[in-house]
């Protein structure tokens, strides 16, 4: 076996945590989608072109209530905005790789996926990290579709099953992305700004607080990261 279809098969080992987390996500999806009058078609469209879950249930919401197509676009992409951070992050990595295959792995640039995929690149460097990042996306992706086909034709015969409580799963599985990371101060701090702005911000319509509460933490982590390089710089100037 190849090393860049063992670094695959890694990509989809590592991820499978995290696709179990949001198997339950995907099937509400599928429910949620036909009990609003799209055709499961229409449903399983949405997950095959869009591959956004938190957009998808935003849509979902706003298509079932009447709203113009310009607004959806808008909320969604308003939405969507925090994937710019993930691009800025992998763009070293991925800029030499082929166009179709950049325009692909950006299509399937997820919470998920970027989670795994940076953690990899901490850890193992850049060897072979395309196949890597390949193998954890597409196992992601077919299960996020399959799982939502899954929710559109056979989720209405489970009687409530929206209200069961598995949506608590996609809780579970953000908080196993975030905990690894709180290793060090800085996250610890960044992670305790935004979720602060995120709670005090939850109000504010088109889901800014989201945004809001991603550039404060942002900020707060360069701002601390700004600090520390400044102090490390300082304790060489007087060792020498």
């Amino acid at each position: 076996m190849t090393t860049k279809r063992l670094a695959a098969l890694s990509g989809a080992r590592d991820i499978l945590p995290l696709v179990i987390g949001t198997t339950p996500f995907a099937i509400i999806f599928g429910t949620l989608a036909v009990s609003a009058g799209l055709p499961p078609l229409a449903a399983m469209a949405l997950s095959i072109f869009v591959f956004a879950g938190s957009a998808q249930f935003i849509a979902i919401n706003l298509l079932s209530g009447g709203a113009a197509l310009p607004v959806i676009w808008l909320t969604t992409f308003v939405i969507n905005l925090r994937h710019a951070l993930y691009s800025a992050t992998l763009q070293p990595v991925a800029r030499d790789w082929p166009l179709p295959w950049r325009a692909l792995t950006a299509f399937w640039l997820t919470d998920e996926c970027f989670a795994v995929f940076e953690r990899r690149l901490q850890t193992a460097g850049e060897t072979n990290a395309l196949p890597y990042y390949i193998g954890s996306a597409l196992f992601f992706y077919t299960n996020w579709v399959c799982w939502t086909a899954i929710g559109a034709l056979l989720g209405n015969q489970i009687p409530g099953l929206a209200a069961l409580g598995l949506d608590f799963a996609m809780i579970a599985t953000f908080a196993a992305m975030v905990a690894p990371q709180l290793k060090t101060s800085t996250p610890v701090c960044v992670a305790i700004a935004a979720g602060s702005v995120a709670w005090f911000a939850h109000a504010l319509p088109y889901k800014l607080g989201l945004i809001l509460a991603a550039m404060i933490g942002v900020l707060v982590g360069v701002i601390l990261d700004f600090r520390r390089q400044r102090l490390s710089a300082a304790s060489v100037v007087e060792a020498e």
